[in-house]
């Protein structure tokens, strides 16, 4: 019962000492307790109860119960670090058991020495245990014993022995009312998952165990570690890192297991390391390595060994001495056949490469390539990203191409297995290092050419297929309508009172975890994108008057790859650091514009704009051409505001984050119709006051003005309502109606503003819309970008709320702030609004990188949508846009904060 229902168990335990029970009876009563302790509470007392349960059994005279208690009393020894005393009383423990008892004991040592990472052993005890709990038709622990087997098979990398022994042991557990069992098997099946490289599986499984556990109010350290190995292997690092601190907290607050912390530690130290803390890394490892060498569990110290050199390679330790540890560790993890092995020779070989020892360096790569050719994805990562090292060492850029190449195929095949856009974001992380390699072997000696396609190879490769529908999960539409409900709520609690709920974020907080959990359970369904990215396509398409100029980074220092006219040059500009130091002034000098006041900060905003230039563009600034330009930065530069660079200010110019996308956007054709949609929220400064008139004007009366109608009638809220009201007077006249409520004209756009601006309503006419226009206040989420929303009538409307589209609108004009905002991850990918529609049918979008001067932007808007209805692109209309505002400081920061993303 103590597994089943472990808090009854606990309960009628002590029940049962508090009635003078016999001394059989109380030891059977002190080793549930000591159980409990032991799994969910203080391991010093679960020693005294387990202790005084032998001791109560000796008492007894019965060998087989004292044999039981022996077992219990070892697991907890060995828990609490005490391996050497926990071995001796199991070897007690055998020796006063016989039959279906010894097979007990063996089990529960066969459990120890997995523990202690001696996977031999373990597979010899459960061997011999195995056939008589079979033959005593003992169900749970024949199906306890089979979980174990298919544990240590895991850890041995031998994946199908593991799933056939989870299959048997679920088909036992489910004829068992052993609840805290089948949650252990739903845990055990995603870390089968995770090891055969389904990610998203593997989270399913692991929060569908831990709802179990938490029905049965039982700690979860265990899983913890397990979840953290899933959220690291689908880049999410920091997450891993603060979900093992936490746990470590915990643990440390109850007094629980010894062997549990060091795990915990270990788990933490590899999240810190791939979230490049490599302090914490140290730290980490260090007490770990201590924590397992006093445990004698030389398989976990060794891999904690692994760790603690790649923290100190991280802060710049590179020593030959660091190559014999890391040989060294490697040749003990082969011989204990761990999956990790390849990974400790890959890290031998490249200190010595660093150290130039080419010789030693060979000699390791050699061994960490051979993982190339079979394994989960990551092994076969590290594979080859030891073949193109040796390629390198070599002098065969070849190789290296060839290698870097067939490393990110494998890649590719995994990523396209996640279904959350998220997920495939972050997971390009791991390609980082071939993609680099292959970009550094281009510019030797393939030419501009090669070098962008490499360039292209494994930039912003999330857009290149739509990410997986969510599912019709009514739990997920549940959740998701509950967040708004609740975001809704807390928004106007801070308005009202000018201060939070706690209540009311902290359930906001839970709700977004859920989202997120379930949005990370999604598989993928598309295949891999076999559309290889083509130069000469790409130079066709620009023709001779488009320029496309990307920016890729070698080294820290950015190199510009000018494409048109037929031929692609490079030319080499300034550091990337320095460039976003720059940006950041920038940044800083257009937020100060946004107010009426800081006319003085102009020149020194310009001053910035031109330094940019020299250290994103170079020499290149002076082969631009006169035709428009397309500009392609790498993620970390997406906050540069473009038009303000003084080559690029009078431009018809756009923004893509990557060639690909460019292309795909150009090749995408505007839906039939022309369905225009115009959305007002809530809480705008300016009111949205662009919104009426544009209605009006799309309405039919365009020409009714000339040039002046397209103007506002005083630059403000007020002057856009008067003329709102006076055109409705006009549509009066002629028979249509302007009616409270009604948003639209024959022929002219639906209007969606006050109650009408719901999320529902809002999302089921985007749907395909050939021109969206939203107003509405934007909200980026640096924490979680895929929260990042605009606000409607009923709450936040996210982007995962604009992944259900089956397509969304052609072209986007978001006139409000930071709806240009991303969050750089993986590789070279961005996470937000604009690069959540672009995959989605999206061609075109305008959007602001900085906060802007709302009334600034009403006549911005109105020209730019003047431009559009003359039959221009998003980015001619917004070159023109920006020529038509007055000259003061605060209409030219709000033209330059704006950006053309696509090609629409």
């Amino acid at each position: 019962m103590v597994f089943a229902a472990p808090g009854e168990a606990l309960t009628r335990a002590e029940e049962l000492l508090g009635a003078d029970p016999s001394p059989l009876h109380a030891s059977i009563a002190h080793q549930v307790i000591g159980i409990w302790q032991r799994d969910f509470g203080d391991t010093r007392r679960a020693l005294a109860h387990l202790r005084r349960a032998r001791d109560l059994a000796a008492r007894a005279d019965s060998a087989e119960r004292e044999a039981d208690v022996l077992a219990t009393l070892g697991v907890a020894l060995v828990h609490s670090g005490r391996t050497r005393e926990g071995l001796a009383a199991f070897e007690r423990g055998v020796a006063r058991g016989t039959g279906h008892t010894r097979a007990r004991v063996l089990f529960r040592r066969a459990y120890v020495w997995w523990v202690l990472g001696r996977h031999g052993e373990a597979l010899e005890d459960v061997r011999r245990a195995i056939p008589v709990l079979r033959q005593a038709e003992d169900v749970i622990w024949t199906a306890r014993a089979l979980t174990l087997r298919a544990t240590v098979h895991l850890a041995l990398g031998s994946v199908e022995r593991a799933d056939a022994d989870f299959t048997a042991a679920e088909a036992l557990w489910d004829t068992t009312g052993q609840e805290h069992d089948k949650a252990d098997a739903v845990e055990s099946r995603g870390l089968a998952a995770f090891r055969s490289g389904d990610v998203p599986a593997a989270l399913r499984l692991l929060d569908e165990a831990e709802e179990r556990y938490a029905k049965l109010g039982t700690p979860t350290f265990m899983l913890t570690i397990r979840r953290c190995e899933v959220l690291m292997a689908a880049g999410l690092a920091t997450e891993a890192l603060t979900e093992a601190d936490g746990a470590i907290a915990a643990l440390d607050g109850i007094g629980g297991q010894s062997t549990r912390k060091a795990e915990l530690l270990l788990v933490a130290a590899r999240a810190a390391r791939l979230a490049d803390d490599p302090r914490t890394a140290l730290a980490r490892a260090a007490l770990a390595v201590r924590l397992f060498a006093a445990q004698r569990r030389t398989w976990y110290e060794t891999h904690a060994r692994l760790v603690l050199i790649e923290a100190r390679v991280a802060t710049g330790r590179g020593s030959g001495r660091l190559v014999a540890d890391a040989a060294a560790v490697a040749e003990r993890l082969a011989a204990f056949g761990a999956p990790a092995a390849p990974e400790a020779s890959l890290l031998a070989g490249r200190i010595a490469l660093g150290l130039g020892w080419t010789a030693d360096a060979e000699r390791h790569l050699a061994v960490a390539a051979r993982s190339r050719h079979n394994g989960p994805p990551l092994a076969r990562m590290t594979g080859w990203a030891a073949q193109a090292l040796r390629a390198r060492a070599a002098g065969s850029a070849r190789g290296v191409l060839e290698a870097c190449r067939r490393g990110l195929d494998v890649l590719d095949d995994h990523r396209m297995t996640l279904g959350a856009s998220e997920l495939r974001a972050r997971a390009t992380a791991q390609g980082a290092e071939l993609a680099a390699l292959a970009q550094r072997a281009s510019l030797v000696s393939g030419g501009p050419r090669r070098l962008l396609v490499w360039s292209e190879r494994w930039r912003a490769t999330v857009l290149s297929a739509p990410p997986t529908r969510p599912p019709a999960d009514p739990v997920l539409l549940s959740a998701m309508t509950a967040f708004r409900e609740l975001a809704a709520r807390a928004e106007e609690a801070r308005t009202d009172g000018g201060r939070p709920v706690p209540a009311l974020e902290r359930e906001q907080r839970r709700l977004e975890r859920e989202i997120r959990s379930r949005t990370l359970h999604m598989r993928g369904e598309a295949p891999g994108d076999g559309d290889r990215f083509d130069v000469g396509r790409l130079l066709r398409r620009l023709g001779d008057d488009v320029r496309l100029v990307e920016l890729a980074v070698l080294d820290g220092r950015v190199h510009v790859l000018l494409c048109g006219q037929g031929r692609v040059r490079r030319f080499e500009a300034g550091l990337l650091a320095e460039a976003e130091v720059e940006a950041e002034h920038v940044q800083a000098g257009l937020r100060r514009l946004a107010h009426p006041g800081a006319e003085a900060r102009l020149p020194l905003v310009e001053a910035a704009g031109a330094r940019l230039q020299r250290l994103l563009l170079g020499p290149a600034a002076a082969h631009l051409g006169t035709g428009p330009v397309v500009v392609v930065p790498p993620g970390r530069l997406h906050r540069v505001p473009w038009a303000l660079l003084p080559a690029l200010r009078e431009r018809v110019l756009s923004v893509s984050p990557s060639a690909s996308s460019w292309l795909r956007a150009k090749d995408t054709a505007p839906p039939p119709g022309g369905r225009q949609v115009l959305v007002r929220g809530p809480g705008l400064a300016s009111e949205g006051a662009e919104v009426p008139e544009l209605s009006d004007r799309y309405a039919g009366q365009w020409s009714a003005g000339g040039d002046e109608a397209w103007m506002p009638s005083s630059g403000g809220p007020t002057g856009a309502r008067g003329a709102l009201a006076r055109d409705g007077r006009e549509r009066e006249a002629h028979g249509v109606s302007a009616g409270p409520g009604d948003g639209t004209t024959p022929g002219g756009p639906l209007v969606l503003e006050g109650d009408e601006a719901r999320v529902p309503r809002v999302l089921r006419e985007l749907d395909g819309a050939a021109l969206a226009h939203i107003a509405a206040h934007g909200t980026f989420r640096a924490d979680s970008p895929l929260f990042s929303s605009l606000r409607m009538a009923d709450g936040p409307l996210i982007v995962h709320d604009f992944e259900r589209l089956d397509r969304s609108p052609y072209r986007i004009i978001l006139p409000c702030c930071d709806t240009a905002r991303f969050a750089s991850v993986g590789a070279d990918e961005l996470l937000g609004l604009v690069t959540a529609l672009l995959p989605l049918g999206t061609a075109g979008v305008v959007a602001c990188t900085a906060p802007v001067n709302d009334a600034a932007v009403v006549p911005l808007m109105l020209a730019l949508h003047k431009g559009l209805d003359a039959g221009l692109s998003l980015a001619e209309a917004l070159r023109d846009a920006r020529a038509a505002l007055p000259s003061d400081a605060v209409h030219q920061a709000t033209g330059w904060a704006f950006s053309a993303f696509g090609a629409a």
